[in-house]
């Protein structure tokens, strides 16, 4: 049976207790720095932010690294795949700059990081798991991104933490949540309303929202009660949130 996100879901493995609002850095903090680099996490850091998230790829030679898009053109200037490149080949096609999986957690480190995996690439989800347990990262790490990654990081991890990434106003299969077993609903902030929090806190889950950048969003996310909220501007995400820390009642009427 499927079910709109949030909604008539069923429960995750173990139930989530309510917890401050985290500021999360999407991608670090590519205003000031290029996205996804040991510099732009820092930065992030620096701002305030709670946890940062960063994308995985896969170099020819296997090895995880840090990039969102499938090649390095709109960053780097090079039109090549990663897929095709070896992690040297990469390496000096940016100056050192992509970091390794490997890097980039010990940039975030002791921080939460989310590694997103934007595609249903099993190498991909199963050399970032490996790379994790190898770093001894498992306890602050969270997976999100395609479903059929997670899936391959729920069979090679089953006490990894993910965020089931949702970007469409349709339902979520209760195969894929049973599939997945996710402790968070990671949401396209413009799917969040008071109903779907609500239900999704009512079944354990706890809510994420991606990606807002202008204040007025910030607060009506807040105000919806969800309990995380990722942002390229993580230093106003955190001003936001600092404001309204401690408030007796953040929930909009």
């Amino acid at each position: 049976m499927a079910t709109h996100p949030g909604t008539d879901v069923t429960a995750p493995v173990a139930g989530a207790e309510p917890r401050p609002v985290l500021a999360i850095a999407h991608r670090g903090d590519p205003f000031h720095h290029p996205e996804n680099t040991v510099a732009s996490f820092r930065s992030a850091l620096d701002a305030g932010a709670d946890a940062v998230e960063l994308d995985v790829r896969l170099t020819r030679d296997g090895v995880p690294v840090v990039l969102h898009d499938p090649g390095l053109k709109r960053i780097w200037g090079h039109d090549r795949p990663v897929r095709e490149l070896t992690l040297a080949e990469v390496a000096e096609a940016c100056d050192g700059a992509v970091p390794t999986l490997r890097q980039a957690l010990a940039a975030t480190f002791p921080r939460l990081t989310l590694i997103d995996l934007p595609e249903p690439d099993v190498d991909t989800a199963r050399e970032a798991v490996a790379t994790v347990r190898e770093d001894g990262s498992m306890g602050r790490v969270r997976y999100c991104g395609d479903p059929a990654a997670l899936r391959t990081v729920r069979e090679h991890d089953s006490a990894a933490d993910i965020a089931l990434t949702w970007k469409l106003p349709t339902p979520i299969r209760r195969s894929l949540l049973a599939d997945i077993a996710p402790s968070w609903l990671n949401l396209r902030f413009g799917l969040v309303d008071r109903r779907l929090v609500e239900r999704a806190h009512e079944r354990g889950y706890l809510v994420g929202a991606w990606t807002a950048d202008t204040r007025r969003t910030m607060r009506r996310l807040m105000g919806l009660g969800v309990d995380a909220i990722t942002s390229n501007r993580v230093a106003v995400l955190r001003q936001e949130i600092d404001q309204v820390d401690g408030r007796p009642d953040l929930r909009m009427p």
